[in-house]
């Protein structure tokens, strides 16, 4: 089992926010109570919908006056609409892209790596992290209006932790600065600029008031730098480490050998091993890729439920009703080889019982338990498409030199 752990720091206080439907209107509440700084990164910021609602809190936030940033991925988001670009640029947002896309930029296998975290700290003393990007639970940029809302959760986070999300905001935006810099022919300043944007250590936690809520939590990241596989080891050690139950609802599961052995030994250990996954066709590779590790997993008495209602694209999961992780990584190899990722840690008996009751919710009411009978027994077609899927990912995975 790996040895390294996330520090868990207590102390804080957490919020389970679940959709944009609840998202939104916390997010916006701390920014417009924001007297310094916003900071925002997001995989995809839409202003269709509620999505706008974000966007007018960002612009009264910079009107006023606070320092506003925001991050967004350059193959996520996209080109900004005009009309709010203008917007943007009036009121004082400083909008950065992360590895902006073009087709033979795509070429490069190092290109590959996106930003998919969503993060947002206000003032250094309160953050956000889930799986949430900044887009209305009703609509789809592929698909249009949906049916249902699209299951997702976020926290909002009061505690030491928050200075660690801030400081590794601010390392991300000094760097995107020192490259836009360099892009401008301003060497010195990039220089400069560079050098700030080495990570500081964190800054010591403030004294708890007496009535503070102490959950334990800790934040932890995925890069292509020192944190290359800590999302995925903090998954094994729960995993290993569980007893009773573990319940995971995950919107792209491809799990790798070391997490499929885990759950596989969990399950046969005697420990109810129960998945929430997408139901709902949504990309190829990830819907069709994902179907051929389930044999293994039913076999060994995992149960799979997979969502119907809408777009499952929750990241989080509970174990042994104690421990709990609601963030920006999948189970696949985008996420955990390539993507930079944020996950909340919790170790929380109450707010572990709150997201273990609205994911048993979930499956009893949206979720479609699969039989192994009728698995076994797919059509030849589908199981073509299984492996030209799970074949291209490999492909893909051999190229940038990356091994699952």
């Amino acid at each position: 089992m790996p040895r390294s752990r996330p520090r868990l720091r207590t102390g804080h206080s957490l919020d389970l926010l679940e959709g944009s439907r609840a998202f939104f209107p916390a997010l916006v509440a701390a920014m417009d109570a924001a007297q310094h700084a916003v900071r925002l990164e997001t995989y995809i910021f839409d202003c269709t919908g509620a999505g706008a609602e974000v966007a007018e809190a960002l612009l009264r936030a910079a009107q006023r006056g606070v320092q506003t940033c925001v991050v967004v991925d350059g193959l996520g988001t996209g080109t900004l609409p005009e009309e709010w670009s203008a917007r943007f640029t009036a009121a004082g947002v400083q909008w950065r892209v992360y590895s902006p896309v073009n087709m033979l930029a795509l070429l490069l296998p190092t290109r590959w790596r996106r930003l998919h975290r969503k993060l947002c700290v206000v003032d250094s003393t309160v953050a956000f992290c889930g799986g949430i990007n900044i887009l209305d639970d009703f609509h789809d940029p592929n698909f249009g209006t949906l049916d249902a809302p699209r299951f997702d959760f976020a926290v909002r986070i009061t505690g030491p932790i928050v200075g660690h999300i801030d400081t590794t905001m601010q390392v991300l935006w000094r760097r995107l600065q020192a490259v836009r810099d360099l892009r401008q022919h301003k060497l010195q300043e990039a220089v400069q600029t560079f050098l700030s944007a080495k990570p500081r250590s964190l800054p010591t936690p403030e004294t708890i008031a007496a009535d503070a809520v102490s959950t334990s939590a800790a934040l932890v990241l995925r890069d292509n730098l020192r944190s290359r596989t800590r999302i995925e080891r903090a998954y094994l050690r729960a995993i290993a480490g569980a007893r009773h139950e573990i319940i995971i609802a995950n919107a792209y599961f491809v799990p790798g050998f070391r997490l499929r052995q885990a759950l596989v030994a969990a399950a046969e250990r005697g420990v109810r091993v129960q998945l929430l996954l997408q139901g709902k066709y949504e990309y190829f590779m990830q819907f069709y890729a994902a179907r051929p590790v389930y044999g293994v997993l039913l076999g060994a008495g995992v149960e799979i439920h997979e969502y119907a209602p809408s777009f499952l694209h929750a990241k989080v999961a509970v174990v042994d009703g104690h421990w709990a992780t609601v963030g920006s990584s999948n189970l696949d190899p985008l996420s955990l080889l390539l993507a930079r990722e944020a996950n909340v840690v919790v170790e929380d008996a109450a707010f572990t019982a709150a997201l273990r009751e609205r994911l048993l919710r979930a499956m009893a009411e949206g979720g479609q338990p699969m039989d192994p009978a009728t698995y076994a027994a797919r059509p030849l077609r589908q199981r073509g498409l299984e492996y030209v899927a799970m074949l291209v990912m490999r492909l893909a995975l051999l190229v940038t030199g990356k091994r699952y």
